[in-house]
Protein backbone atom coordinates (compact mmCIF):
# COMPACT_ATOMS: atom_id res chain seq x y z
CA UNK A 1 0.00 0.00 0.00
CA UNK A 2 1.48 3.35 -1.24
CA UNK A 3 1.72 5.81 1.89
CA UNK A 4 0.07 9.08 1.43
CA UNK A 5 1.11 12.82 2.10
CA UNK A 6 -0.69 15.81 2.12
CA UNK A 7 1.75 18.51 0.79
CA UNK A 8 1.15 22.18 0.43
CA UNK A 9 2.01 24.80 -2.39
CA UNK A 10 5.68 26.11 -1.66
CA UNK A 11 4.56 29.51 -1.41
CA UNK A 12 2.17 32.79 -1.93
CA UNK A 13 3.29 33.22 -5.36
CA UNK A 14 3.10 29.37 -6.11
CA UNK A 15 -0.27 29.32 -4.73
CA UNK A 16 -1.56 32.24 -6.76
CA UNK A 17 0.04 31.53 -10.46
CA UNK A 18 -1.01 27.35 -10.11
CA UNK A 19 -4.97 28.46 -9.38
CA UNK A 20 -4.89 31.35 -11.69
CA UNK A 21 -3.16 29.08 -14.23
CA UNK A 22 -6.27 26.73 -13.32
CA UNK A 23 -8.75 29.34 -14.49
CA UNK A 24 -6.79 31.35 -17.11
CA UNK A 25 -7.14 28.83 -19.92
CA UNK A 26 -9.29 28.96 -23.43
CA UNK A 27 -12.15 30.29 -21.99
CA UNK A 28 -10.44 33.74 -21.26
CA UNK A 29 -8.22 33.60 -24.60
CA UNK A 30 -11.15 31.82 -26.63
CA UNK A 31 -14.05 32.12 -25.73
CA UNK A 32 -14.33 35.18 -23.88
CA UNK A 33 -13.32 37.45 -26.68
CA UNK A 34 -15.81 35.59 -29.34
CA UNK A 35 -18.45 35.94 -26.39
CA UNK A 36 -17.33 39.42 -26.50
CA UNK A 37 -18.18 39.64 -29.86
CA UNK A 38 -21.28 38.37 -30.22
CA UNK A 39 -22.28 40.25 -27.07
CA UNK A 40 -21.93 44.16 -27.86
CA UNK A 41 -18.42 44.54 -26.95
CA UNK A 42 -17.87 46.99 -23.64
CA UNK A 43 -21.29 46.31 -22.17
CA UNK A 44 -20.84 42.57 -22.06
CA UNK A 45 -17.18 42.89 -20.73
CA UNK A 46 -19.02 45.69 -17.57
CA UNK A 47 -21.50 43.04 -17.15
CA UNK A 48 -18.95 40.39 -17.29
CA UNK A 49 -16.60 41.96 -13.81
CA UNK A 50 -19.50 42.48 -12.46
CA UNK A 51 -20.53 39.20 -12.50
CA UNK A 52 -17.05 37.87 -11.24
CA UNK A 53 -17.21 40.23 -8.43
CA UNK A 54 -21.14 38.92 -7.45
CA UNK A 55 -20.66 35.43 -8.77
CA UNK A 56 -17.40 34.26 -9.39
CA UNK A 57 -15.37 35.52 -6.30
CA UNK A 58 -18.21 33.98 -3.76
CA UNK A 59 -18.03 30.74 -5.48
CA UNK A 60 -14.52 30.61 -5.78
CA UNK A 61 -13.93 30.57 -1.89
CA UNK A 62 -16.75 28.12 -1.34
CA UNK A 63 -14.46 25.68 -3.63
CA UNK A 64 -11.68 26.80 -1.52
CA UNK A 65 -13.26 26.28 2.00
CA UNK A 66 -14.56 22.87 0.93
CA UNK A 67 -10.87 22.45 -0.12
CA UNK A 68 -9.11 23.17 2.73
CA UNK A 69 -11.10 21.91 5.50
CA UNK A 70 -11.38 18.68 3.89
CA UNK A 71 -7.90 18.19 3.06
CA UNK A 72 -8.31 15.53 0.74
CA UNK A 73 -9.27 15.32 -3.00
CA UNK A 74 -12.94 16.69 -4.10
CA UNK A 75 -14.72 13.55 -3.72
CA UNK A 76 -13.32 13.10 -0.31
CA UNK A 77 -13.18 16.36 0.85
CA UNK A 78 -17.11 16.50 0.58
CA UNK A 79 -18.06 13.40 1.87
CA UNK A 80 -15.76 14.46 4.92
CA UNK A 81 -18.21 17.49 5.87
CA UNK A 82 -21.09 15.91 4.68
CA UNK A 83 -20.47 12.77 7.10
CA UNK A 84 -21.40 10.89 4.29
CA UNK A 85 -24.70 12.15 3.50
CA UNK A 86 -26.39 13.06 -0.01
CA UNK A 87 -23.83 16.23 -0.19
CA UNK A 88 -21.19 13.75 -1.38
CA UNK A 89 -22.81 13.41 -4.52
CA UNK A 90 -21.51 16.93 -5.26
CA UNK A 91 -17.72 16.02 -4.61
CA UNK A 92 -18.49 12.96 -7.20
CA UNK A 93 -19.96 15.19 -9.85
CA UNK A 94 -17.14 17.69 -9.56
CA UNK A 95 -14.21 14.98 -10.03
CA UNK A 96 -16.48 13.12 -12.98
CA UNK A 97 -16.98 16.56 -14.64
CA UNK A 98 -13.04 17.43 -14.43
CA UNK A 99 -12.55 14.47 -15.84
CA UNK A 100 -14.69 14.48 -18.73
CA UNK A 101 -13.38 17.62 -19.35
CA UNK A 102 -10.11 16.50 -19.62
CA UNK A 103 -10.62 14.47 -22.34
CA UNK A 104 -12.47 16.65 -25.16
CA UNK A 105 -10.49 20.00 -23.84
CA UNK A 106 -7.37 18.17 -24.55
CA UNK A 107 -8.68 17.50 -27.97
CA UNK A 108 -8.73 21.92 -28.62
CA UNK A 109 -5.71 21.97 -26.93
CA UNK A 110 -4.16 19.42 -29.52
CA UNK A 111 -5.45 21.15 -32.28
CA UNK A 112 -2.95 24.45 -30.67
CA UNK A 113 0.26 22.43 -31.10
CA UNK A 114 -0.93 21.51 -34.92
CA UNK A 115 -1.30 25.15 -35.72
CA UNK A 116 2.23 25.51 -34.07
CA UNK A 117 3.67 23.04 -36.14
CA UNK A 118 1.87 24.79 -39.01
CA UNK A 119 3.31 27.42 -38.74
CA UNK A 120 6.57 26.61 -38.25
CA UNK A 121 6.82 24.96 -41.43
CA UNK A 122 4.88 27.53 -43.77
CA UNK A 123 1.13 26.33 -43.69
CA UNK A 124 -0.43 29.12 -42.40
CA UNK A 125 -0.54 31.38 -45.50
CA UNK A 126 -3.28 31.37 -47.77
CA UNK A 127 -7.04 32.63 -47.91
CA UNK A 128 -9.61 33.30 -45.52
CA UNK A 129 -11.43 29.77 -47.72
CA UNK A 130 -7.99 27.74 -47.35
CA UNK A 131 -8.38 28.80 -43.45
CA UNK A 132 -11.53 27.27 -43.72
CA UNK A 133 -11.03 24.13 -45.11
CA UNK A 134 -7.74 23.73 -43.72
CA UNK A 135 -9.60 23.52 -40.20
CA UNK A 136 -12.19 21.56 -41.43
CA UNK A 137 -10.01 19.27 -42.67
CA UNK A 138 -7.91 18.68 -39.52
CA UNK A 139 -10.72 18.54 -37.26
CA UNK A 140 -11.74 15.78 -39.33
CA UNK A 141 -8.73 14.00 -39.60
CA UNK A 142 -8.49 10.60 -37.99
CA UNK A 143 -5.00 10.87 -37.17
CA UNK A 144 -3.64 14.36 -36.85
CA UNK A 145 -5.90 15.42 -34.19
CA UNK A 146 -5.55 11.96 -31.93
CA UNK A 147 -1.53 12.44 -32.22
CA UNK A 148 -1.72 15.86 -30.66
CA UNK A 149 -4.24 14.80 -28.18
CA UNK A 150 -1.84 12.11 -26.71
CA UNK A 151 1.07 14.81 -27.37
CA UNK A 152 -0.55 17.54 -24.69
CA UNK A 153 -2.29 14.89 -22.41
CA UNK A 154 1.29 13.20 -22.40
CA UNK A 155 2.96 16.88 -21.44
CA UNK A 156 0.33 17.46 -18.71
CA UNK A 157 1.54 14.00 -17.30
CA UNK A 158 4.85 14.59 -17.17
CA UNK A 159 3.66 17.86 -14.55
CA UNK A 160 1.14 15.95 -12.50
CA UNK A 161 4.01 12.95 -11.75
CA UNK A 162 6.42 15.08 -10.09
CA UNK A 163 3.49 16.24 -7.26
CA UNK A 164 2.27 20.06 -6.26
CA UNK A 165 5.32 21.54 -5.66
CA UNK A 166 7.92 20.01 -7.96
CA UNK A 167 5.30 19.79 -11.13
CA UNK A 168 2.29 21.95 -10.80
CA UNK A 169 3.56 25.06 -8.56
CA UNK A 170 7.00 25.27 -10.64
CA UNK A 171 5.43 24.55 -14.15
CA UNK A 172 3.13 27.20 -13.36
CA UNK A 173 5.65 29.68 -11.96
CA UNK A 174 7.41 28.88 -15.97
CA UNK A 175 4.29 28.89 -17.56
CA UNK A 176 2.28 31.81 -16.17
CA UNK A 177 4.61 34.81 -16.83
CA UNK A 178 5.55 33.41 -20.23
CA UNK A 179 2.01 33.19 -21.13
CA UNK A 180 2.01 36.69 -19.78
CA UNK A 181 4.90 38.07 -21.73
CA UNK A 182 3.45 36.48 -25.05
CA UNK A 183 -0.20 37.96 -24.52
CA UNK A 184 1.60 41.63 -23.64
CA UNK A 185 3.78 41.65 -27.05
CA UNK A 186 1.01 40.08 -29.52
CA UNK A 187 -1.53 43.15 -27.35
CA UNK A 188 1.41 45.78 -28.53
CA UNK A 189 1.70 44.51 -31.89
CA UNK A 190 -1.93 44.82 -32.48
CA UNK A 191 -2.78 48.08 -31.28
CA UNK A 192 -0.42 49.34 -33.49
CA UNK A 193 -1.78 48.71 -36.64
CA UNK A 194 -3.88 51.18 -38.83
CA UNK A 195 -7.19 51.56 -37.61
CA UNK A 196 -6.97 49.49 -34.33
CA UNK A 197 -8.45 52.29 -32.19
CA UNK A 198 -12.10 50.85 -34.03
CA UNK A 199 -11.24 47.75 -32.53
CA UNK A 200 -10.30 49.34 -28.58
CA UNK A 201 -13.21 51.40 -28.89
CA UNK A 202 -15.26 48.40 -29.32
CA UNK A 203 -14.03 47.11 -26.12
CA UNK A 204 -14.00 50.43 -24.03
CA UNK A 205 -16.73 52.53 -25.25
CA UNK A 206 -19.73 50.93 -24.36
CA UNK A 207 -23.07 51.00 -26.21
CA UNK A 208 -25.62 50.84 -23.50
CA UNK A 209 -28.61 49.97 -26.09
CA UNK A 210 -27.16 46.32 -26.61
CA UNK A 211 -27.32 45.36 -23.19
CA UNK A 212 -30.10 42.44 -23.06
CA UNK A 213 -31.56 39.70 -20.88
CA UNK A 214 -29.10 37.41 -23.15
CA UNK A 215 -26.06 39.83 -22.86
CA UNK A 216 -26.49 39.37 -19.48
CA UNK A 217 -27.22 35.06 -19.00
CA UNK A 218 -24.20 35.08 -21.26
CA UNK A 219 -21.70 37.61 -19.68
CA UNK A 220 -22.82 35.76 -16.04
CA UNK A 221 -22.11 31.77 -18.10
CA UNK A 222 -18.78 33.23 -18.86
CA UNK A 223 -17.67 34.43 -15.45
CA UNK A 224 -18.69 30.35 -14.37
CA UNK A 225 -17.11 29.25 -16.95
CA UNK A 226 -13.81 31.14 -17.17
CA UNK A 227 -13.10 30.59 -13.32
CA UNK A 228 -13.58 27.15 -13.91
CA UNK A 229 -15.51 26.57 -10.92
CA UNK A 230 -17.39 23.62 -10.31
CA UNK A 231 -14.81 21.36 -12.25
CA UNK A 232 -13.09 20.10 -8.77
CA UNK A 233 -9.91 22.35 -9.73
CA UNK A 234 -10.33 24.93 -7.06
CA UNK A 235 -11.37 22.63 -5.01
CA UNK A 236 -8.44 20.09 -5.23
CA UNK A 237 -5.80 23.33 -5.77
CA UNK A 238 -7.41 24.39 -2.37
CA UNK A 239 -6.74 20.98 -0.27
CA UNK A 240 -2.76 22.19 -0.92
CA UNK A 241 -3.28 25.33 0.55
CA UNK A 242 -1.63 25.90 4.03
CA UNK A 243 -4.24 27.44 6.63
CA UNK A 244 -1.99 30.81 6.79
CA UNK A 245 -3.44 31.24 3.13
CA UNK A 246 -6.12 33.98 3.20
CA UNK A 247 -9.18 33.02 0.82
CA UNK A 248 -10.69 35.67 -0.19
CA UNK A 249 -7.66 37.66 -0.57
CA UNK A 250 -6.22 34.61 -2.85
CA UNK A 251 -9.82 34.64 -4.37
CA UNK A 252 -9.79 38.32 -5.63
CA UNK A 253 -6.02 37.80 -6.88
CA UNK A 254 -7.04 35.14 -9.16
CA UNK A 255 -9.85 36.84 -10.31
CA UNK A 256 -8.06 39.87 -10.99
CA UNK A 257 -5.60 37.80 -12.93
CA UNK A 258 -8.53 36.42 -14.95
CA UNK A 259 -10.55 39.64 -16.21
CA UNK A 260 -7.01 40.88 -16.54
CA UNK A 261 -6.12 38.05 -19.29
CA UNK A 262 -9.54 38.18 -21.00
CA UNK A 263 -9.38 42.01 -21.42
CA UNK A 264 -5.42 41.31 -23.01
CA UNK A 265 -7.30 38.43 -25.35
CA UNK A 266 -10.01 41.50 -26.70
CA UNK A 267 -6.95 43.91 -27.02
CA UNK A 268 -4.78 40.89 -28.70
CA UNK A 269 -7.58 40.26 -30.78
CA UNK A 270 -10.35 42.75 -32.08
CA UNK A 271 -7.75 45.74 -32.98
CA UNK A 272 -5.98 43.32 -35.28
CA UNK A 273 -9.70 42.10 -36.37
CA UNK A 274 -11.17 45.62 -37.04
CA UNK A 275 -8.11 46.89 -38.96
CA UNK A 276 -8.99 44.40 -41.57
CA UNK A 277 -12.34 44.59 -41.41
CA UNK A 278 -13.03 41.66 -39.70
CA UNK A 279 -16.54 40.84 -37.75
CA UNK A 280 -15.81 41.00 -34.52
CA UNK A 281 -19.20 38.34 -34.07
CA UNK A 282 -17.24 35.55 -35.39
CA UNK A 283 -18.71 32.96 -33.33
CA UNK A 284 -16.26 29.56 -31.89
CA UNK A 285 -14.36 29.87 -35.39
CA UNK A 286 -12.43 33.28 -34.42
CA UNK A 287 -9.29 31.76 -33.20
CA UNK A 288 -8.82 28.51 -35.72
CA UNK A 289 -10.23 30.16 -39.12
CA UNK A 290 -10.99 34.42 -38.96
CA UNK A 291 -7.54 34.95 -36.69
CA UNK A 292 -4.55 33.18 -39.13
CA UNK A 293 -6.30 34.88 -42.03
CA UNK A 294 -6.32 38.21 -39.76
CA UNK A 295 -2.69 38.25 -38.94
CA UNK A 296 -1.64 37.36 -42.20
CA UNK A 297 -3.54 40.57 -43.60
CA UNK A 298 -2.92 42.78 -40.81
CA UNK A 299 0.90 42.75 -41.39
CA UNK A 300 0.63 41.86 -45.08
CA UNK A 301 3.44 45.08 -45.43
CA UNK A 302 5.72 43.07 -42.53
CA UNK A 303 4.89 38.88 -43.62
CA UNK A 304 8.01 38.06 -41.18
CA UNK A 305 6.20 40.34 -38.29
CA UNK A 306 2.78 39.02 -39.38
CA UNK A 307 3.97 34.70 -38.97
CA UNK A 308 5.98 35.46 -35.77
CA UNK A 309 2.29 37.17 -34.53
CA UNK A 310 0.92 34.18 -35.92
CA UNK A 311 3.18 31.40 -34.39
CA UNK A 312 3.25 33.73 -30.64
CA UNK A 313 -0.15 33.84 -30.72
CA UNK A 314 -0.66 29.28 -31.31
CA UNK A 315 2.34 28.95 -28.50
CA UNK A 316 0.15 31.57 -26.32
CA UNK A 317 -3.44 29.64 -26.83
CA UNK A 318 -1.41 25.99 -26.13
CA UNK A 319 -0.22 27.20 -22.72
CA UNK A 320 -3.36 28.86 -21.40
CA UNK A 321 -4.77 25.22 -22.42
CA UNK A 322 -1.65 23.27 -20.41
CA UNK A 323 -2.28 25.26 -17.18
CA UNK A 324 -5.81 24.21 -17.44
CA UNK A 325 -5.26 20.70 -18.35
CA UNK A 326 -2.81 20.79 -15.55
CA UNK A 327 -5.55 21.83 -13.36
CA UNK A 328 -8.13 19.36 -14.34
CA UNK A 329 -6.15 16.51 -14.72
CA UNK A 330 -5.03 16.96 -10.96
CA UNK A 331 -8.71 16.86 -9.83
CA UNK A 332 -8.80 12.83 -11.26
CA UNK A 333 -5.18 12.35 -10.27
CA UNK A 334 -5.75 13.19 -6.39
CA UNK A 335 -9.07 11.21 -6.29
CA UNK A 336 -7.50 7.92 -7.70
CA UNK A 337 -4.16 8.03 -5.95
CA UNK A 338 -6.31 8.88 -2.51
CA UNK A 339 -9.25 6.40 -2.83
CA UNK A 340 -7.84 3.86 -4.81
CA UNK A 341 -4.32 4.08 -2.03
CA UNK A 342 -2.08 4.29 -5.44
CA UNK A 343 1.22 6.30 -5.77
CA UNK A 344 0.61 9.59 -7.75
CA UNK A 345 2.62 8.36 -11.00
CA UNK A 346 0.09 5.07 -11.42
CA UNK A 347 -2.86 7.54 -10.57
CA UNK A 348 -1.53 9.96 -13.17
CA UNK A 349 -0.76 6.96 -16.03
CA UNK A 350 -4.64 6.06 -15.54
CA UNK A 351 -5.93 9.04 -15.69
CA UNK A 352 -3.52 10.07 -19.03
CA UNK A 353 -4.62 6.76 -20.88
CA UNK A 354 -8.06 6.99 -20.17
CA UNK A 355 -8.52 10.49 -21.16
CA UNK A 356 -6.59 9.95 -24.47
CA UNK A 357 -8.86 7.27 -25.38
CA UNK A 358 -11.92 9.99 -24.26
CA UNK A 359 -10.33 12.62 -26.59
CA UNK A 360 -9.89 9.87 -29.44
CA UNK A 361 -13.28 9.10 -29.17
CA UNK A 362 -14.02 12.87 -29.06
CA UNK A 363 -11.64 13.65 -31.92
CA UNK A 364 -12.97 10.72 -34.75
CA UNK A 365 -16.49 11.75 -33.64
CA UNK A 366 -16.00 15.25 -35.74
CA UNK A 367 -16.22 13.30 -38.85
CA UNK A 368 -13.53 11.17 -39.05
CA UNK A 369 -15.65 7.69 -38.27
CA UNK A 370 -19.09 7.22 -38.91
CA UNK A 371 -21.29 6.47 -36.20
CA UNK A 372 -19.76 8.03 -33.39
CA UNK A 373 -22.69 10.73 -33.08
CA UNK A 374 -26.01 10.16 -31.12
CA UNK A 375 -29.54 12.52 -32.37
CA UNK A 376 -27.18 13.97 -34.95
CA UNK A 377 -24.88 15.38 -32.62
CA UNK A 378 -21.25 14.32 -32.29
CA UNK A 379 -19.20 12.78 -28.89
CA UNK A 380 -17.77 15.63 -28.91
CA UNK A 381 -20.33 18.10 -28.88
CA UNK A 382 -22.44 15.83 -26.32
CA UNK A 383 -19.31 15.98 -24.20
CA UNK A 384 -19.06 19.56 -24.11
CA UNK A 385 -22.96 19.60 -23.95
CA UNK A 386 -23.20 17.71 -20.91
CA UNK A 387 -20.13 19.28 -19.02
CA UNK A 388 -20.79 22.68 -19.80
CA UNK A 389 -24.34 22.91 -19.54
CA UNK A 390 -25.43 20.56 -17.13
CA UNK A 391 -23.03 19.24 -14.63
CA UNK A 392 -20.92 23.15 -14.24
CA UNK A 393 -24.13 24.94 -13.40
CA UNK A 394 -25.54 21.76 -11.56
CA UNK A 395 -22.21 21.36 -9.27
CA UNK A 396 -22.28 24.80 -9.09
CA UNK A 397 -25.61 25.43 -7.61
CA UNK A 398 -25.81 22.93 -5.07
CA UNK A 399 -22.12 24.15 -3.40
CA UNK A 400 -23.61 26.93 -2.67
CA UNK A 401 -26.72 25.40 -1.04
CA UNK A 402 -24.33 22.92 0.71
CA UNK A 403 -22.23 25.70 2.19
CA UNK A 404 -24.93 27.92 2.62
CA UNK A 405 -27.55 25.84 4.06
CA UNK A 406 -25.94 22.66 5.24
CA UNK A 407 -22.38 23.18 6.75
CA UNK A 408 -22.14 24.99 10.48
CA UNK A 409 -21.86 28.66 9.90
CA UNK A 410 -19.15 28.62 12.57
CA UNK A 411 -17.20 25.96 10.32
CA UNK A 412 -17.12 28.15 7.27
CA UNK A 413 -16.69 31.41 9.22
CA UNK A 414 -13.75 29.40 10.67
CA UNK A 415 -12.20 28.92 6.85
CA UNK A 416 -12.85 32.42 6.12
CA UNK A 417 -10.96 34.21 8.96
CA UNK A 418 -8.25 31.75 9.29
CA UNK A 419 -9.61 30.81 12.46
CA UNK A 420 -10.01 34.28 13.88
CA UNK A 421 -6.95 35.29 12.84
CA UNK A 422 -8.30 37.75 9.53
CA UNK A 423 -11.08 40.26 10.13
CA UNK A 424 -13.63 38.81 8.38
CA UNK A 425 -15.60 42.06 7.55
CA UNK A 426 -16.80 40.49 4.34
CA UNK A 427 -17.95 37.64 6.04
CA UNK A 428 -22.16 38.39 6.33
CA UNK A 429 -21.41 39.61 2.60
CA UNK A 430 -20.14 36.71 1.60
CA UNK A 431 -22.98 34.18 3.49
CA UNK A 432 -25.46 36.32 1.18
CA UNK A 433 -24.14 36.04 -1.78
CA UNK A 434 -23.76 32.23 -1.05
CA UNK A 435 -27.28 32.05 0.04
CA UNK A 436 -30.04 33.55 -1.84
CA UNK A 437 -27.53 35.32 -5.11
CA UNK A 438 -25.40 32.60 -6.35
CA UNK A 439 -28.16 30.22 -6.50
CA UNK A 440 -30.51 31.98 -8.04
CA UNK A 441 -27.94 33.61 -10.68
CA UNK A 442 -26.58 29.86 -11.33
CA UNK A 443 -30.34 29.04 -12.11
CA UNK A 444 -31.17 31.38 -14.64
CA UNK A 445 -27.71 30.17 -16.31
CA UNK A 446 -29.00 26.95 -16.15
CA UNK A 447 -32.55 27.20 -17.48
CA UNK A 448 -31.21 30.03 -20.40
CA UNK A 449 -28.49 27.17 -21.59
CA UNK A 450 -31.17 24.73 -21.62
CA UNK A 451 -33.39 27.35 -24.13
CA UNK A 452 -35.67 27.65 -20.90
CA UNK A 453 -35.41 31.64 -20.77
Amino acid sequence: MAKLERVNFGSKLGVILATAGSAVGLGNVWRFPYMTGENGGAVFIIIYVASVLLLGIPCMISEFIVGRAGRANTARAYRKLSGGSFWTVIGYMGVLTGFLITGYYAVVAGWCLQYIWASLIGHMTGSPEYFRQYFASLSSDPIKPVFWTVIILGITYLVIKNGVRDGIERASKAMMPTLFLLLLVIVVASCMLPGAEKGINFLFKPDFTKINGNVFLAALGQSFYSLSIAMGCLCTYASYFSKQTNLTKSAVQIAVIDCLVAILAGLMIFPAAFSVGVNPDSGPSLIFITLPNVFQQAFGAMPVVGYLVSLLFFVLLSLAALTSLISLHEVSTAFLQEEMVITRRKAAVVVTVSTAVIGAFCSLSLGAVEGLSIFGKSLFDWFDFVTGQIFLPLVGFMTCIFIGWFLPHKLVRDEFTNWGTLRGRFFHPYLLLIKYVCPLAILFIFLHQLGML
